[in-house]
């Protein structure tokens, strides 16, 4: 799980899944007839739940048990599932009602210069370096070229869009150095099935409190639905392990594909253009800042052990 070529495979892997939830959440929206912000809350609360279980059972088979989690891990599952889980898609559905695609894809990939933050004063072995600043500030140039499409970012600020979206941000990346922490005591699969049922849980309480129901329900929901909680099912796991192994940075950096890959498959999905050369700047871009990311790593020692402070 530290071979380079692995990592690439898997962390794009796990970026492609994560690119395709934009065209598919967009068209289980129409499939569900959902239309408020409550509704779209007890819609991914429905997704993570399902993917938790899912992930649960997968994990079940592959130790051939079941897995029940200590007292150890307990905390570390409902912290995950809270912050991660809960709270991040809590502000990021709401604040996404409230702010053009364009700015809110543009302030979602700032959670990656987070993530390195938090690692920066958290982690020991998790320091920012120049390599690091310069392949972020390229993988952003990326992510801002991807989305603008001759027009111009709204200045204005909203606290329910733009404050709320960065408050996901915030969460997102704080989820991921915990990740990196609590996979030290427990094992990737059950923390990752158990921290999304109880993300999935809360996501659901607070979308019924907010009045939200979903009343129309076809077939094709119905499975839209279960492969949105597959995806997330794999991606989470995958990247679970990543982070076990691997510094927070040089998994990281792999999260500017996420809106390109968004783009793209939003582009092939929904009929929407996106074949590019502006597409295929914005794809060297984030390439280049992940290749200068993981060339400083290949460099340093590897060192796992006592990182926390």
């Amino acid at each position: 799980m530290q071979n380079k070529g692995v990592v690439f495979a898997l962390a794009t892997f796990c970026c492609l899944l994560w690119g395709s939830a934009f065209p598919s959440v967009k068209i289980g929206y129409s499939l569900f007839d959902i239309q408020t912000a409550g509704a779209q809350i007890l819609f991914a609360g429905y997704r993570f739940t399902m993917a938790g279980v899912l992930t649960l059972i997968m994990a079940c088979i592959f130790y051939r048990k079941w897995i029940v989690p200590g007292t150890g891990e307990l905390r570390g599952m409902v912290s995950l599932g809270l912050v991660q889980t809960a709270i991040q898609y809590i502000f990021f559905y709401i604040g996404l009602a409230n702010i053009t695609g364009v700015k809110g894809s543009i302030i979602n990939a700032s959670s990656t210069f987070l993530v390195i933050l938090f690692a920066h004063i958290i982690l020991k072995n998790e320091k920012i370096t120049r390599a690091k600043v310069f392949g972020c500030v390229l993988g952003m140039a990326g992510v801002i070229l991807i989305q603008l499409n001759g027009g111009q970012i709204d200045s204005s600020f909203s606290l329910t869009g733009d404050g709320f979206l960065f408050l996901a941000c915030i969460a997102s990346a704080m989820g991921v150095v915990l990740t990196r922490i609590f996979t030290k005591k427990s094992d990737s699969m059950a923390l990752t099935a158990y921290q999304l049922m109880i993300g999935g849980v809360a996501l659901i309480i607070v979308g019924r409190i907010m009045g939200g129901e979903i009343t129309q329900v076809t077939t094709s929901g119905i499975l839209l639905l279960v492969y949105l909680a597959v995806l997330s099912a794999l991606a989470f796991t995958i990247w679970t392990v990543l982070l076990k192994y691997n510094p927070v940075g040089v998994v990281a950096i792999y999260g500017f594909m996420i809106p390109v890959f968004g783009v793209v498959l939003s582009g092939f999905f929904l009929g929407e253009q996106f074949l590019s050369l502006r597409t295929i700047i914005a794809l060297m871009c984030v390439s280049v800042g992940i290749w200068i990311v993981n060339r400083e790593q290949s460099k340093k020692p590897q060192n796992i052990s006592n990182e926390i402070f």
